[in-house]
């Protein structure tokens, strides 16, 4: 059996990690970014030093700025940039798909796959699937050519649209990763999506400490006082009570600690304190990050967006979604994915898993 060709797309934290990793592990791999600034030290070394639980030098197939080079021999197309980019690394890589790629979403966040759904379909000629996991599978940094991997996870859920491709990709990704195990369907890796209460809250209410440290210190384990955990059950709640009503039995975010990191506990705050691979990641040095212009768009407006739309209330989640917009001076409601953007609006829950799951012939997916 031919090993597929891996095409990671984004050359940040994740990118360099999963891209080197992956060669080490002996597939071909294109590693992609947008601007070449990013990619010179990796040029210049021909490759990314990884170190942390995985060591070694991985030599990469391509190294490019290019997304027809980088993709057009890929089988898997990893895409690893924040999912507030989702959108245009959909429109830029649309014209150079090729029938029966597989584009994984790293993760996909909340609702990501509906998203880069509805931008491929508008190439009627096309047939990919589209996937998307919970997670991303690496705790990991980068810097300069060099990435380090803390922990790579025990689990990683991955879902396809229509649903009933997944066990095929899954099957597949279980060549590099068997960790990836198969969702019902993206309304569930969606909706697991515990970046949603892990980034945007911890980095909002730890504002002071990150501007005047630089964000010198560890994120989880000093950033997460007992009072911001409260904070974090609060919306974990809300997360869960939102999938509920779309028919998705959620994880909570303990119970994800649990299956994730092998850490069994009665309170959020211990669980997360007891958790070794969160030792040494450090907070992010700015509020000009991913934790909020991306989690808070990508993740939260569009749990909160649903909840209204199936009555569920999302006090705690909004009020951090106000916040941030508050301190990003930004509209993250409007910016946000919301059902009028991905084509629910005034759907119930049994259309939109309808939608997801590829019962129709034609998708209703806007």
């Amino acid at each position: 059996m031919r090993l597929p060709i891996f095409s990671v797309i984004g050359a940040g934290n994740g990118g360099q990690a999963m891209a080197a990793h992956l060669s080490l592990m002996g597939f071909t791999v294109n590693l992609y970014n947008r601007t070449r600034e990013k990619l010179i030290h990796i040029l210049n070394n021909g490759g990314i030093y990884l170190e942390g639980a995985v060591r070694g030098f991985a030599r990469l197939n391509m190294i490019t700025d290019n997304m027809e080079d980088a993709i057009k021999d890929a089988d898997v197309i990893m895409v690893t940039v924040p999912a507030s980019g989702h959108s245009d690394i959909a429109y830029e890589m649309l014209p150079h798909l090729k029938n029966g790629q597989i584009i994984v979403l790293n993760p996909g966040r909340t609702f990501g796959a509906i998203e880069f759904y509805n931008i491929v379909k508008k190439r009627r000629d096309l047939d990919v699937v589209i996937s998307e996991t919970d997670t991303f599978i690496y705790a990991c940094r980068s810097n300069d050519g060099m990435a380090k991997i803390f922990r790579i996870k025990d689990a990683v859920s991955l879902a396809s649209i229509p649903s009933w491709k997944t066990d095929y990709v899954v099957d597949l990704l279980k060549l590099a990763y068997s960790q990836i195990t198969s969702a019902e369907n993206v309304l569930e890796t969606s909706l697991n999506n515990i970046g949603s209460i892990f980034h945007p809250a911890p980095t909002l209410l730890n504002s002071a400490r990150i501007e005047t440290t630089e964000g010198n210190f560890q994120y989880y384990l000093e950033g997460i006082s007992p009072s911001v955990a409260k904070i974090l059950e609060r919306m974990d709640r809300e997360r869960v009570a939102v999938a509920h009503a779309l028919g998705v039995n959620a994880i909570t975010a303990l119970d994800w600690l649990k299956d994730t990191y092998g850490v069994a506990s009665d309170n959020l705050y211990d669980a997360i304190q007891n958790t070794d691979a969160y030792m040494g990641l450090l907070a992010p040095k700015t509020l000009d990050c991913r934790y909020i212009f991306e989690d808070v768009p990508m993740s939260l407006v569009p749990i909160s967006s649903i909840g209204r739309q199936l009555g569920i209330s999302t006090y705690t989640i909004d009020s951090i979604i106000h916040l941030a917009s508050c301190i990003h001076e930004k509209n993250y409601w409007k910016m946000g994915r919301t059902v009028v953007k991905l084509g629910l609006d005034g759907k119930s829950a049994a259309e939109i898993k309808e939608i997801v799951e590829g019962v129709k012939e034609e998708s209703t997916v806007a």
